[in-house]
């Protein structure tokens, strides 16, 4: 069985670009390999914002997120309503890492971006980080089926080793949930860089890239299943009948 996670609403302005920017669906490779056969990679990005800010930083998310994505493809942008407190997530699209560095240039020269939203946005945010992830080889990465819903961000600890090591268990048991038809699949994001599991940060090697700095672990890998439902009380339903159907039940003893 999947373990419950973190309910996320989307921001309404970065949903609406979203959508608007979508490009046609990413279709990963189905072999059982590391990663798909090609360089794209998403960042996802996690603030923790002051408590008495958090509705100050939504707004200006809302207000000025479209100066951000005239630089890069947004997949999504939430907010956190049950399983953690003032936190924000968004998830970037990257052809490569060259992509991600031209990207942070131009930002970073962009007057409008710089001293709209990222200058009064600071003083909001309490702590950041980032992540680099790949889709999982077997996942297509999906959309919503309408607007407004749910999103549910469940994260695994995984042993190293990578999807061929778990790939198809873990695929076993994903498809179980899509197949009951309850919940929508969105993507399952494995992480490269960033904060792989939950040791301490002297204890990982590091790897560097060319001016930037990535925390490396190869102790556990972490893995990122996103998920759409209609609504809270429809996803709890979903789940209450999927723990007594078989397909889920063989699925998780695997």
């Amino acid at each position: 069985m999947l373990p419950p996670g973190t309910l996320r609403r989307p921001l309404a302005a970065a949903a609406r670009l979203a959508r608007a920017r979508a490009r046609p669906q990413v279709f990963a490779s189905l072999a059982t390999g590391p990663r798909q056969n090609n360089s794209i990679f998403y960042e996802i990005r996690t603030y923790d914002i002051k408590p008495s800010k958090m509705k100050e930083f939504v707004e200006m998310v809302n207000k000025y997120v479209h100066l951000r994505t005239a630089h890069s493809e947004l997949v999504g942008f939430w907010s956190a309503e049950l399983g953690a407190m003032n936190k924000v997530v968004h998830v970037w699209k990257y052809d490569n890492f060259a992509h991600r560095t031209a990207v942070r240039h131009a930002l970073a020269n962009d007057k409008d971006w710089q001293g709209k939203f990222i200058s009064p946005a600071l003083p909001l945010i309490e702590k950041q980080h980032n992540e680099v992830a790949y889709l999982v080889p077997w996942c297509q990465l999906g959309k919503p089926p309408k607007e407004g819903g749910v999103y549910e961000w469940v994260t695994f600890q995984m042993k190293p080793g990578g999807p061929a090591l778990w790939g198809e268990a873990f695929r076993a048991a994903i498809n179980a949930h899509v197949n009951t038809g309850y919940t929508k699949l969105i993507g399952v994001f494995h992480t490269e860089y960033g904060l792989l599991n939950t040791g301490s940060a002297k204890d990982h090697p590091t790897t560097y890239l060319p001016g930037e700095l990535f925390l490396l672990t190869a102790r556990h890998l972490t893995v990122h299943v996103i998920w759409w439902n209609e609504s809270p009380d429809h996803r709890a339903a979903g789940r209450h009948s999927a723990h007594e159907d078989a397909r889920v039940v063989a699925a998780g003893k695997r």
